[in-house]
């Protein structure tokens, strides 16, 4: 499962539910107030409706005006690529902008990052088996050795030989 994949899914959930509890209105807010603060640490002068902050961090992220302050006030985009373009404009990993914002919890984004192998690592045929959902013993070791036979037989000229 990819984050990207996983991002649109517990995003579409979320927010069916959003503004439908208190504990998203208490999220929001929170949002608003970890924003307000990561700007203002980054030279964004926040401290009324006329500074410049905003229309300062507008300019420099790309994201509208109306868009800023509707996140430094809690409102959640449902467009998960503005809080992508907020995690970049304000050097902070996306993963983490997601959780801050409610579109996924602390434990779903473990998940998500325990089940891919690290960068460089090959997923073993063990692994490819647990992702497809094949769980029946002997239709698992039936996928598992044909895995290992196709990574070991593939001919280097590019051509596949089934039968000679």
């Amino acid at each position: 499962m990819s984050i990207h994949w996983a991002v649109r899914y517990f995003s579409t959930m979320k927010n069916s539910k959003r503004d439908t509890t208190t504990e998203a209105a208490r999220s929001s807010a929170e949002f608003g107030r970890w924003l307000t603060q990561r700007l203002e640490a980054k030279g964004y002068n926040l401290s009324g409706p006329r500074s410049g902050g905003r229309t300062a961090f507008a300019e420099d992220s790309g994201i509208s005006p109306s868009t800023v302050t509707r996140l430094l006030r809690g409102e959640m985009p449902t467009d998960t690529r503005i809080l992508r373009t907020l995690a970049e404009s304000i050097d902070v990993p996306y993963p983490e902008v997601l959780v801050r914002a409610g579109v996924m919890t602390p434990d779903e984004l473990a998940a998500i990052q325990e089940r891919r192998p690290a960068p460089g690592r090959r997923m073993t045929p063990e692994e490819a088996a647990d992702e497809l959902g094949i769980t029946d013993p002997a239709e698992r070791k039936v996928f598992v050795n044909m895995t290992q036979t196709l990574s070991r037989s593939t001919p280097n000229d590019g051509e596949h030989k089934l039968a000679d």
